[in-house]
């Protein structure tokens, strides 16, 4: 697919899929942390796309993701993203995703997520409703609501009514 942009030169032709290889190198950039142009001690430069892709190939990326991306986000979602970003880095112009396929592919992983942060909100609330009712249940206080008896563990002078009892 070919298309029309404008910049400061004026009018530029651009194929979409070339767009794709710049969207993966940014994704490959912000998993990372690194440039796009990696240079190491012996002043040796590498393309990041290229040492991504071979990450990705002998999966071992996740030793070379961020450390803030590492702590703040799971696992999945990562390889997920690392997985889109392979995709638009394809030397094979015709073989990167669509911006479609990219999208849903993001939304995804998006739902997925917050499926599971749902999920582990309920899972949370159960374990601490479960811990109160446990906790309730190893009170030695109940209550007979029908005759207004109170059996208690503690003794009567640390009992105070909740709401006064008045006799008119």
């Amino acid at each position: 697919m070919v298309t029309w942009i404008q910049n400061t030169f004026g009018p530029v032709r651009i194929q979409i899929r070339v767009m794709f290889y710049s969207f993966g190198v940014v994704l490959a950039e912000l998993l990372t942390g690194q440039k796009a142009i990696l240079s190491n001690e012996s002043q040796e430069r590498k393309n990041l796309a290229a040492h991504f892709v071979l990450l990705m190939e002998e999966n071992i990326i996740f030793y070379n993701v961020d450390a803030q991306i590492k702590e703040h986000c799971p696992m999945e979602d990562v390889i997920g993203v690392a997985n889109i970003a392979k995709r638009c880095l394809n030397l094979n112009g015709k073989k990167r995703p669509t911006m479609k396929q990219v999208t849903s592919e993001l939304e995804r992983i998006i739902q997925l997520s917050q499926k599971k942060d749902v999920q582990q909100n309920n899972e949370e609330a159960e374990s601490i409703t479960a811990e109160v009712i446990s906790a309730w249940d190893d009170a030695s206080t109940s209550i007979i609501c029908s005759s207004f008896q109170v059996d208690q563990a503690l003794s009567s002078s640390d009992v105070e009514p909740l709401v006064p009892f008045k006799t008119w």
